[in-house]
């Protein structure tokens, strides 16, 4: 075997394992490879013990749930720009390392700045054109809060005053209201992860009908978790609506924003999410008062309506148009019966002229002038029943001599022979 050979190492596998002290070398020699690198974070835990210059830190990401373990000397705290507590923002500047003496990483600090209002509210400003843009803010995304909601998600403070504000408000103004009370964080490192968790379980809950996260004023440091990413979305995400009521008027954090319904205060928001129990019964008298006015006016209209429709002449005297017509009718048949009279009248005197006329025309009156009428009996085989048929005689030549005739005068008749023709005639 060469020496080339001999100086190599044996390959890593089940029968050939490394020792931990190999492991933990290694990596500790590829993580001090990476250098020094700027982190920002939330600080959760400090560890800042009187007997030791080292100072133990947990340095959190605020829109997930991630940490790094973070050292650092004493004299960094105690000299940092502003006093570091748990929930400060700030920008570290360290070198990872590892331990390899119990196998943990950590960060060392060589520098600490706090995150400045300035710079929270740009990166909030940054955020929120961000959310905008992909449409969380829609008004056309808001959903209606319930009327009278079965049971009122409420998420809060332990023991805060904006829990006593919402409950005692909602409880003074609806008394049957019902809540279910999650208390969470309301600041800090975990304020985020808990409110998150808490709007989930009451989201999820089928008795909850809406839900009011709550929490009075503050900082901009202090109301940095309801500008959070994280609860942004939570919030967006809800099928229940939300109400947020987080800090005072001038508040404006960004899950006002995203939520359905922006309340000023605490106590704004129990006025909006139940009604007043004396407002609506106030709201019920007006409107039953408005209602038997608007039926009385109705009424009186209706009755103004028939009366007017009573007061015209056909319903008033429906007899009247008859009347009238029957004036007429009366009127035409006597001027009708008149009419008929005279025509009689008229008719009845010529009539009269005519038959004067007529008789003084006619044979009779002929007869009483002294006028008679020759008729010459006609034999036949066949005589009717009355006597011998006659004609009149027209024609000396038609009564021959022997010939009988009947001479018809004004007061009756006589018989006669003729005797033929006589001279001079």
């Amino acid at each position: 075997m060469s020496r080339a050979s001999q100086r190599e190492p044996a390959a890593n596998s089940p029968e050939n394992p490394f020792p931990v002290r190999a492991v933990a070398i290694r990596v500790a020699g590829w993580i001090d490879k990476l250098g020094t690198v700027w982190v920002e974070g939330q600080l959760a835990q400090m560890n800042l013990r009187s007997n030791s210059n080292t100072v133990f830190m947990v340095l959190r990401d605020p829109a997930a749930d991630m940490s790094l373990s973070v050292t650092c000397s004493r004299d960094l705290v105690l000299n940092a720009p502003v006093k570091l507590t748990e929930g400060t923002q700030v920008v570290v500047c360290g070198k990872p390392s590892f331990y390899t003496g119990r196998g943990t990483f950590s960060l060392r600090l060589s520098e600490i700045r706090a995150v400045g209002v300035g710079e929270l509210l740009a990166r909030i400003e940054r955020l929120r054109q961000l959310l905008a843009a992909e449409g969380l803010f829609d008004p056309r995304l808001k959903r209606p809060i319930p009327f009278l909601p079965n049971t009122i998600g409420l998420i809060t403070g332990r023991a805060s005053a904006a829990e006593r504000d919402v409950t005692t408000v909602a409880a003074a103004r609806w008394p049957a209201a019902r809540f279910a009370v999650r208390n969470t964080a309301v600041q800090g490192v975990n304020a985020v992860a808990q409110i998150v968790e808490a709007l989930r379980e009451l989201d999820q809950a089928p008795d909850v009908e809406v839900i009011v996260i709550a929490r009075g004023g503050g900082s901009v440091e202090d109301l940095l978790p309801f500008s959070d990413e994280t609860l942004c979305r939570a919030i967006s995400a809800c099928r229940t609506p939300v109400i947020s009521a987080v800090g005072h008027e001038p508040d404006n954090p960004l899950c006002d924003l995203v939520a359905d319904v922006r309340a000023a205060t605490p106590t704004d928001a129990a006025k909006k999410v139940v009604p007043d129990t004396a407002a609506e019964q106030r709201l019920l008298d007006e409107l039953r008062r408005r209602n038997a006015q608007a039926l009385r006016n109705w009424v009186s209209r209706e009755q103004r309506a028939l009366a007017q429709l009573r007061s015209r002449p056909v319903l008033a005297e429906p007899l009247r148009m008859v009347t009238t017509r029957a004036e007429e009718v009366h009127r035409a048949q006597a001027a009708l019966r008149r009419d008929v009279n005279r025509m009689l009248s008229v008719e009845t005197e010529r009539v009269g002229h005519l038959a004067a006329r007529l008789a003084t025309l006619g044979p009779a009156a002929t007869l009483a002038r002294g006028y008679a009428v020759v008729q010459v009996e006609v034999q036949v085989e066949v005589q009717a029943a009355n006597g011998p048929t006659t004609q009149v005689l027209r024609s000396i030549d038609d009564a021959p001599a022997g010939t009988r005739l009947r001479v018809r005068v004004a007061d009756g008749a006589i018989a006669a022979v003729s005797e033929g023709r006589t001279n001079g005639s």
